[in-house]
């Protein structure tokens, strides 16, 4: 008996099946034997055997994600998914069931000698991993730029490496939280890898220039994360019930949440449907402009189309092949015959133009509930939660300097000028408290920086929605956006005359941070802060289309908001060449980083609920986006945000407790480094404790300062952008998809 009823999935689109499929099957078949996958044991154990490939059936999964490829490419696309799911299962069978930690790494690391992105493979296969990774290697880079190389080595490490994560997991019988879950599956789960596959199988490259993007990261992010939570439905009887596995995202919402397993199930799912609707509303909202923006020509902007729509029919088809594949839990569908001209019937699950009429029929309310809030809602303070802090907070003895020393600074910049803040608003809220607390070892000049910092981001957070979400002005705050780079000049460059006080403020605190700087500290130091003015853009544009963002996405845009990377980056600014760059690119530092960060994020958003629900008509925050997107009320939604911090908090500890000194080894880090990052986690304790006496402490956040602040008054998103269900979801563009699908 399956452990619970698959839920409706939403497909947007039909699936299309590849004319070249029984070609593609034959020759994987005789590719697969070749390569000693099939009948072969690896140290005695059994990895596949002819069944077990014939059932699968790899080539159909192919045939249906890449519909229209040419039949070479699509034996060498379908070539690429044997070997991946082979090294899924034998990895699964030699380390995951063995828990054998020193083979896994050994095997991982000599994986990387058969992806060279310049020059020939010198190492000799030992095994049929080692040895199809070899083969498809060969066989793939020559027809792809260098661009597309680092990318494609990039997404195949991380599917590789992050194996380890889960078996240290399964180690330990630790269950991720849902946050980095996501985050982690997108790594180990492959679709990202899939994602640069399209882009060989559509012969289409993404431009270098927009490859890195946020537009194209989210699509490529939205794609993955659906990919790997559909996979994870069909797939939660075979790897948690079978194979005691830990990583799947109808487990973790089940523990989490604390729910049966189909209400898990059904979360899952409405995670996988808010993820598809990102990727549509990016595709159609997001890639336009980018296009404009960059200058894209004609040929790369049909190229950029091309891989979106083969981002499209991965998902449809992908779909399609889990209904039909042994390897999943499919009940009474897998013996459906595979329809002879492409498109499944009217009988046929999740891919007739029936069923795409009725699944945008029945996601059209969750699509819609993005887009229907009411603002400035009564909604009265949150009660003091229980958040786990288990760092003593200290305090600098420069406190009370750096207090009137921003007062003055802020005056003379022209930050108080009543439009945006007053003096009284910036003694209400207390920043210095803040800068105290993060801070307590610093000097009275180093105090005095960090708190006119954290003045300037705060001003800058409060500037954007006051003065443009007013008019819905957002050609200006374009241009605002574009001008305040040119104020963080790295190589002494001219700037020009600042034309307000968020630009004079820029201007003057830059000179005074790095001026002792060297160019590359500049260039870092300076992108953190272009990420975070960036993200005020953003969220301006959810705003003038009242868009309630979705969960993944709000969380990730959180940390560039808050304004967490910069913070961070002043300290690792300080620990100079002591520790090795590429530490800090690793998963143990980003998972510290990115803990803490959503920690202190979300610790800001239960403090900040009143005042940007009910006060300014927000839509940015995490307790509003859990409403929506579980359909729940207030309370309940402040529960699961809490539950979310105080998991970051355990994950935090957990991974500087456990992983970090494994870090230190891996990478036989001397003392001296070692003593950096250690110092490092202690100025994070210091921020995470400094940031929650703050809150606990200013009156930014209080009612009798709330009626002193200016409204932002945003414009309603009806008025700007046409009507109330948002870009991309009108009866129109329903219409249209129908059309394209066959519906008349």
């Amino acid at each position: 008996m399956q452990p619970f009823q698959l839920p409706e999935f939403y497909v947007a689109h039909p699936a299309r099946l590849n004319p070249h499929l029984e070609r593609a099957r034959r020759h994987t078949k005789e590719w697969a034997y070749q390569q000693d996958m099939i009948d072969v044991p690896q140290q005695g154990i059994a990895i596949w055997d002819e069944q077990d490939f014939d059932a699968h059936d790899y080539a159909l999964l192919c045939a249906y994600t890449h519909p229209d490829a040419p039949g070479p490419e699509l034996d060498l696309v379908t070539d690429w998914y044997v070997w991946v799911f082979y090294f899924d299962d034998h990895f699964l069978e030699l380390y995951k069931r063995t828990h054998d930690m020193a083979a896994a790494q050994e095997h991982l690391d000599r994986l990387a000698l058969f992806m060279p992105i310049e020059g020939p493979i010198t190492e000799t296969p030992r095994n049929p991993v080692e040895g199809g990774l070899a083969d498809l290697w060969n066989r793939t880079v020559p027809a792809r730029s260098a661009d597309w190389r680092r990318r494609f080595v990039e997404s195949t490490r991380n599917l590789l490496d992050e194996s380890l994560w889960e078996l240290h997991n399964i180690n330990r019988g630790r269950l991720s939280n849902p946050i980095e879950y996501v985050e982690m599956r997108r790594k180990v789960g492959g679709a990202p890898w899939s994602a640069n596959l399209v882009e060989h199988a559509v012969n289409a490259e993404v431009p270098a220039e927009i490859a890195a993007t946020r537009p194209m990261e989210v699509l490529r992010d939205t794609f993955s994360d659906a990919v790997h939570l559909r996979n994870d439905l069909f797939s939660y009887e075979r790897e948690v019930l079978d194979e005691g596995e830990l990583s799947n995202g109808v487990l973790v919402f089940e523990r989490f949440l604390d729910c049966a397993t189909q209400d898990a199930a059904e979360a899952v799912n409405d995670l996988l449907t808010s993820r598809l609707h990102q990727f549509e509303h990016t595709a159609l909202t997001e890639v336009p402009a980018l296009f404009e923006e960059h200058q894209v020509d004609p040929a790369a902007r049909a190229g950029v189309f091309a891989y979106v729509k083969g981002l499209q029919d991965w998902q449809s088809g992908g779909h399609e092949w889990h209904l039909r594949s042994s390897r999943y839990m499919n009940g009474e569908t897998r013996d459906d015959p595979v329809p002879a001209n492409g498109l499944s019937g009217p009988t046929g699950l999740g891919t007739s133009a029936a069923h795409i009429a009725t699944s945008l029929l029945r996601t059209a309310p969750q699509r819609a509930r993005s887009f229907r809030h009411q603002p400035y809602q009564p909604v009265g303070p949150v009660p003091r939660q229980a958040m786990d802090m288990p760092f003593t907070a200290k305090s600098s003895p420069h406190l009370d300097h750096a207090r009137e020393h921003t007062v003055e600074w802020a005056h003379r910049m022209g930050l108080l000028d009543g439009s945006v803040w007053t003096e009284q608003l910036i003694r209400d809220f207390d920043l210095a408290l803040c800068a105290s607390g993060i801070h307590p070892d610093a000097s009275a000049e180093q105090l005095d920086l960090s708190t006119d910092w954290l003045a300037w981001g705060t001003y800058g957070d409060d500037f954007y929605p006051v003065v443009f979400g007013r008019t819905g002005d957002y050609a200006s705050a374009k241009v605002c956006t574009e001008r305040l780079p040119l104020f963080m000049p790295v190589e002494d460059e001219p700037v020009p005359e600042p034309a307000n006080a968020l630009e004079v403020s820029l201007l003057d605190l830059w000179r005074r941070t790095t001026a002792p700087m060297g160019t590359d500290a500049r260039r870092t130091f300076r992108r953190t802060i272009v990420v975070m003015i960036d993200s005020w853009l953003w969220e301006l544009g959810n705003q003038l289309q009242n868009r309630i963002p979705d969960p993944v996405d709000y969380i990730e845009m959180r940390r560039r908001t808050f304004g967490s990377d910069l913070t961070m980056s002043l300290c690792r600014l300080s620990h100079g060449n002591v520790v090795p760059p590429e530490i800090y690119r690793t998963r143990t530092l980003r998972s510290i980083e990115n803990s803490a960060a959503d920690y202190a994020c979300l610790l800001n958003d239960v403090f900040s609920y009143q005042k940007e629900i009910e006060y300014e008509g927000e839509l940015h925050n995490c307790i509003l986006v859990v409403q929506n997107f579980l359909d729940c009320d207030k309370d309940r939604a402040v529960r699961v945000v809490v539950d979310l911090m105080n998991a970051r908090m355990s994950q935090f500890q957990h991974v500087v407790a456990e992983e970090l000194p494994a870090l230190f080894e891996q990478f036989d880090l001397d003392d001296a480094a070692r003593e950096v990052l250690l110092g490092y986690v202690e100025e994070l304790r210091n921020w995470l404790s400094g940031i929650l006496v703050w809150h606990d402490g200013c009156y930014r956040y209080q009612e009798s300062a709330l009626r002193r602040q200016p409204a932002a008054a945003p414009v309603v998103a009806a008025a700007v952008l046409g009507g109330p269900t948002g870009m991309g979801t009108s009866a129109a563009r329903i219409a249209e998809t129908l059309r394209a699908a066959g519906v008349s």
